[in-house]
């Protein structure tokens, strides 16, 4: 039962069921089934749990990209729906290849309407936070995968949206890389706080960066337990992963998502290791 004290949530989830039907499928495949979770102002979680159990469908319910079959969502009191107050960050950093680092940073401020001055004020201000001002003109072409993140996430935050919604974003650059990112990602978000989903497969970047982990069942998806994540912020990786807390809890969320990926022979796992 919630704290009457506490306020209430920015993202509330209630029995939310998603199914979708594939080509050639002869029945829809179950995605959620039957999600209930509260995400607190202010608060970064991270969803982990097995390939295919639906995390990147409940993101995308959050952000009103699709719709539930069942039950209901609430973000900030009122139906989810796309738009500057929701900023989403992908896994592939999905730039304008033909526009300069500015202009893809600028891209969602012109859509929404935002005058010129402070469409240039943000960018300027959003390229500077993730520190790429020197970066301005040039194109996605002519930076690495981590500087494409980087702009990806500026772009993202330039709507100042007060829900950041995060899919694997760090997936798809290298090791050394992709430790800075989570780096510059705590110190991004200690300092302009907001709520962030982040969708991960990796158990000690969850642990790293959230204040609560919510770890998910295979398909249809559902919650199976919520932890929090008892580490000190201002938070960086080396010391925190350091910590006994740190370890305790990977151990914890590893040793369950492996015996749920070994006990399902139906799963992705074993799919593509096959």
């Amino acid at each position: 039962m919630r704290d009457a004290s506490a306020p209430p949530p920015a993202i509330e989830l209630r029995g939310v069921v998603k199914a979708f039907q594939r080509k050639g499928a002869a029945a829809p495949v179950a995605a959620l089934g039957g999600v209930d979770l509260d995400i607190a102002p202010d608060q970064f979680l991270s969803l982990v749990g097995p390939s295919g159990c639906g995390k990147t469908t409940l993101l995308r319910l959050m952000n009103g990209l699709v719709l539930p079959d069942a039950g209901a969502i609430r973000v900030n009191g009122a139906a989810p729906r796309p738009g500057p107050e929701t900023g989403f960050v992908f896994q592939s950093f999905r730039l304008i290849p033909w526009a300069t680092v500015a202009e893809n940073v600028a891209f969602p401020l012109e859509v929404a309407g935002t005058a010129p001055a402070l469409r240039t004020e943000r960018v300027a201000q959003y390229l500077e936070l993730v520190g790429l001002s020197r970066f301005a003109d040039a194109y996605p072409a002519e930076l690495s995968g981590g500087m494409k993140q980087r702009v990806a996430l500026a772009r993202a935050l330039a709507t100042e949206p007060r829900i950041l919604l995060m899919d694997e974003p760090f997936a798809s650059i290298d090791a050394q890389t992709r430790e800075l990112m989570q780096d510059e990602l705590t110190r991004i978000w200690e300092r302009r706080r907001g709520v962030v989903v982040f969708v991960t497969h990796s158990v000690d970047e969850a642990v790293l960066l959230a204040d609560r982990v919510v770890l998910m069942g295979p398909r249809p998806g559902r919650v199976l337990a919520t932890y929090d994540v008892a580490l000190p912020r201002p938070r960086r990786g080396v010391d925190v992963r350091a910590r006994p807390e740190f370890a305790e809890l990977r151990a914890e969320l590893w040793a369950r998502i492996r015996e749920m990926v070994i006990s399902d022979p139906g799963s992705d796992f074993f799919r593509r290791s096959g």
